[in-house]
């Protein structure tokens, strides 16, 4: 992938193939997240998923939930015949953003264990509290299909 001179837009060889970062010339490259991205194909979308498995039990803990919330969104991504290297954008709802920020170091391995090393556009919204109430985050997830695919 390459920027085009004087543009903020990335390039691809294969554009219509796989979901392209936009990096904005001259900004620094984020860690973990993409600034934007841009796809075109079948859109997959998936509603506030939490960390529970098919028997609703809330696995325990805020990396468990995140580890299981991210597999949950890979078994839904596969239904709709994405994976993980076609999702665009996650937002995040987290009740503790403090919770978050203290469980960066083991986030990044139940991320990549679940997602691999691809990082679509991302949000994280801090909220009151999630409707199951144990729940300590809650993820959607949009992801684009090629239409090669």
């Amino acid at each position: 992938m390459t920027l085009t001179e004087g543009s903020a837009r990335a390039v691809a060889p294969d554009a219509a193939a796989t979901p392209q970062v936009l990096q904005p010339s001259g900004w620094p490259m984020p860690r973990g997240y993409a600034n934007g991205m841009m796809a075109e194909g079948r859109i997959v979308v998936t509603g506030g998923v939490i960390g529970w498995d098919a028997r609703e039990n809330l696995a325990e803990g805020f990396v468990a939930q995140v580890r299981q919330t991210l597999a949950n969104i890979v078994a839904i991504l596969k239904e709709g015949g994405a994976g993980p290297e076609h999702l665009v954008r996650l937002t995040w709802y987290v009740v503790d953003i403090e919770e978050y920020l203290a469980n960066l170091k083991a986030l990044g391995p139940a991320y990549r264990e679940t997602l691999g090393a691809h990082y679509p556009a991302m949000a994280l919204v801090q909220v009151v509290r999630l409707v199951e109430k144990a729940a300590r985050v809650e993820i959607e997830a949009t992801a684009v299909v090629p239409r090669s695919t």
